[in-house]
């Protein structure tokens, strides 16, 4: 176990754990737009900022992006020093230029002080405050099917060219991790289209109901070597008959 301070607080935390989750386990609220804990940590958004000291350091301090920082024995942190705020105000006002309509960011900038961005508008606001968390995820799941293209302010988020990818299951895991939910997608029990491509669902063969695109199924039942039938159920129908078992099993034990 490893020892810091943490806004005076004392903490132990495991080796090897980033500052990040540590200061938030701590009882402490650190600003994260870019940071899951399903990925590795990326330090794209830059409002997880701290300040980091050492008793030896004689009152030296440097900022640094703590979800990717280690925790270390006798580091001392400060999360909301003056220097550390004002950083994030600029993040924030650069966000809200960019992204003037989305809620998120309107309540984040608001509650750092700032109702109203300081540089020009965005003339074509968009939701996609380009925190990569939808093409990381989608890289993590081994498709890859989407990536960030451009540079400046021409930068987003697209699929190859600008089409239908080819790579794409459906599985709307980049949806999901969005935090502006910004990525449109319409799905139902027969069909669901996602990045301009349309996608047919697998239905429950117990209750009917759409759980996973057809593609999806035959991605993971490729890579992983899972039988094609464990799709047939959804996960909600396997574990109404993994209970009834366990209580056949658990009666048939006290009989």
């Amino acid at each position: 176990m490893v020892s810091l301070t943490i806004n005076g607080k004392s903490v132990r935390a495991r080796e090897g754990a980033y500052l990040l989750e540590t200061i938030r386990s701590a009882g402490f609220d650190v600003p994260a737009l870019c940071n899951h804990e399903a990925l590795e940590p990326w330090g794209g958004c830059r409002l997880c900022l701290v300040d980091v000291t050492r008793a030896e350091w004689n009152g030296w301090k440097k900022m640094v992006v703590s979800c990717m920082f280690p925790v270390e024995d006798g580091l001392i942190v400060e999360t909301h020093t003056q220097r550390v705020e004002e950083t994030r105000r600029v993040v924030l006002d650069l966000l809200l230029a960019r992204c003037p309509d989305a809620p998120l960011i309107q309540k984040m900038a608001a509650e750092h002080g700032i109702e109203r961005t300081s540089y020009e508008r965005n003339p074509e606001p968009t939701d996609c405050i380009l925190c990569g968390l939808c093409t990381r995820v989608c890289d993590h799941i081994g498709v890859s099917a989407i990536s960030s293209v451009n540079r400046g302010s021409g930068r987003e988020i697209a699929p190859p060219f600008n089409e239908a990818p080819p790579d794409c299951i459906g599985c709307l895991a980049c949806a999901e991790v969005c935090p502006t939910n910004c990525i449109p997608y319409k799905t139902s029990d027969y069909k669901r289209s996602i990045w301009g491509k349309e996608f047919e669902m697998l239905r429950c063969k117990v209750c009917g109901k759409a759980h996973i695109t057809v593609m999806q199924a035959g991605y993971y039942a490729g890579k992983n070597g899972v039988p094609g039938s464990y799709f047939e159920t959804c996960d909600a129908c396997k574990r109404k008959v993994m209970a009834e078992q366990f209580a056949k099993l658990s009666s048939g034990a006290r009989g």
